[in-house]
């Protein structure tokens, strides 16, 4: 499994699609007209066709609102980049370099790497080697491209049937004309500056687990003419207005003659298959920029894997063999889940299980260890269920806004169930779900990783599930993380227990005392 992931940014690269399906009419012509427009703008349609190479050295900011450390608050910073980019028009291929000095998640890493895509197929080169793309990472890649293309308006002038027209839209404060565009398997839109004509922003309507139909925008700045044709020196993606990615081109040229070995494809990677026909484009690209991002068309686990029901107790199961895990809990009469990972996909897999585990018992309790979005991206399908959510204290509105979203690009079972409202508790100090067959403690405890984190206590059978503060893979050193479970453990008079990880598998708490132990 290929570890370095990110993202293959909106650089602008040709277009490397090129059907397009809607028809012309007469209500589209003012659509040409901006098209016309813009084509002009940007210096002609004869300098445009005559770009054949470029290549960029440029810098980049991530952010990801998903991993706040207070619910609902600013972005988490999550690192920088430099890259190197370099792109055949002719050839439809595109390399890109990186450089990332990644501040998080912890600890902070450096790496470089490489990626290659083509129409057909995509890879990633590092110190280890070249792996094959997924499909579907290939398709988020080719759509950003495609989005921040040079030639896009060209395409657009060139293809009228694949341009409609568009009512106007917001950008920020300002309400900008628009068009539809469709390019292959991807539909945008294209909103316009009034004075300049030139495009201001190319607009997406992507899912997002936890915010629902959200619009994502690469909006364009400081244009300068390269080669004749003026070219956006600034790039700002933006998820709902909110910036999730930074790019700002230092040097910029064009039709240099491209170096034979920057699209030498390794023979390793030459069976490869192409872009997926669709893909959950928001979780792909952003957690390419979160360097997470688990390279395989199954998402949630590496291909050809899958979820499992490890047995911890006779009534405690760890789902382990994703990204992420779960703990199911059977009490008397119903069941406790905690944490939501990923999305539907996970929850839809764990709540079939759970039933068939332990029939006859309803999911009462969701319990969610914090709000990143990897933990609580599922969240919906529980809500749809009936079951009560439980939330660290200051975060029950974030859950509740989460719960009521349209999900009408990709309908979920709470979008089908008529976004019902959703039964939340939140843990303020401790709660304890308990009946005359179990007893579960949770714990909302102080720790640096974010603000409100429960970690649960199965008391009977003497198992601990922690999330992201203590990840049994491999081995665990320690740190202000493991450190305020290890105080948290101390504080509850726990000892001699079985930790699950909301990551990884089980460790012993007597086995990592050492990472464990107080200040």
């Amino acid at each position: 499994m290929h570890r370095l992931m990110t993202s293959s940014v909106a650089l602008v690269f040709g277009v490397l699609l090129a059907t397009g399906l809607s028809t012309t009419s007469a209500a589209a012509q003012s659509a040409q007209d901006l098209v016309k427009q813009a084509v002009a703008a940007q210096g002609g349609a004869d300098a445009l066709k005559a770009l054949k190479t470029i290549s960029i050295k440029g810098e980049a900011k991530f952010w990801e609102p998903g991993q706040a450390f207070k619910p609902g608050g600013e972005p988490r910073f999550l690192g920088d980049a430099t890259y190197t980019a370099t792109g055949d028009f002719a050839n439809h291929t595109v390399r890109i370099d990186w450089d990332r000095d990644q501040k998080y998640p912890d600890p902070a890493i450096k790496m470089k790497y490489s990626e290659v895509m083509t129409q057909k197929m995509g890879y990633v080169t590092d110190e280890k080697g070249s792996q094959a793309m997924s499909g579907i990472r290939l398709a988020a890649q080719t759509r950003e491209m495609v989005r921040g293309s040079p030639t896009l308006m060209l395409y657009a002038m060139e293809h009228p049937d694949a341009v409609s027209a568009m009512p106007a839209q917001k950008l920020g404060n300002q309400s900008l004309p628009a068009i539809g565009l469709k390019v292959g398997q991807y539909n945008f839109t294209v909103l316009f500056d009034k004075k300049t004509r030139l495009p201001a922003a190319v607009r997406t309507r992507d899912d997002d687990n936890i915010a629902g139909d959200s619009n994502y925008d690469l909006v364009f700045s400081d244009w300068r003419p390269v080669g004749g044709v003026q070219m956006p020196q600034t790039k700002s993606g933006r998820l709902n207005g909110v910036e999730v990615a930074h790019f700002t081109e230092k040097d910029v040229s064009v039709n240099a003659p491209m170096l034979a070995n920057a699209t030498t494809t390794p023979d390793s990677v030459k069976n490869a298959k192409g872009p997926a026909a669709d893909a959950p484009y928001q979780w792909v690209i952003r957690r390419l920029y979160l360097t997470r991002f688990l390279d395989s068309d199954d998402v949630i686990h590496p291909a050809g894997g899958g979820l499992k029901l490890v047995e911890l107790a006779p009534n405690v199961q760890h789902v382990q063999g994703g990204t992420a895990n779960n703990l199911i809990v059977a009490m008397k009469d119903h069941l406790v889940i905690f944490d939501a990972p990923y999305g539907e996909k996970q929850s839809r897999w764990v709540i079939d299980a759970a039933k068939a585990k332990y029939p006859g018992k309803p999911i009462r309790y969701l319990v969610l260890t914090h709000h990143h979005m990897d933990h609580t991206g599922g969240m919906r399908a529980y809500v749809a269920e009936g079951a009560t959510i439980v939330v660290p204290a200051g975060s029950k509105d974030v859950f509740a806004k989460a719960a009521r979203a349209q999900h009408t690009v990709a309908p979920d079972a709470q979008q089908k169930a008529g976004n019902k409202a959703a039964k939340i508790v939140e843990v303020k100090d401790t709660m304890a779900l308990k009946d005359d067959t179990a007893e579960i403690k949770l714990m909302n405890i102080p720790n640096p990783h974010v603000d409100g984190m429960i970690i649960g206590h199965v008391v009977g059978p003497n198992i601990v599930y922690v999330t992201d503060l203590v990840s049994p893979r491999g081995t665990i050193g320690r740190s202000p993380a493991t450190v305020a479970v290890g105080d948290a453990l101390r504080k509850a008079g726990i000892s001699g227990a079985t930790i699950a990880g909301g990551h990884g598998t089980t460790t012993k708490q007597a086995d990592i005392t050492q990472a464990l132990a107080a200040n």
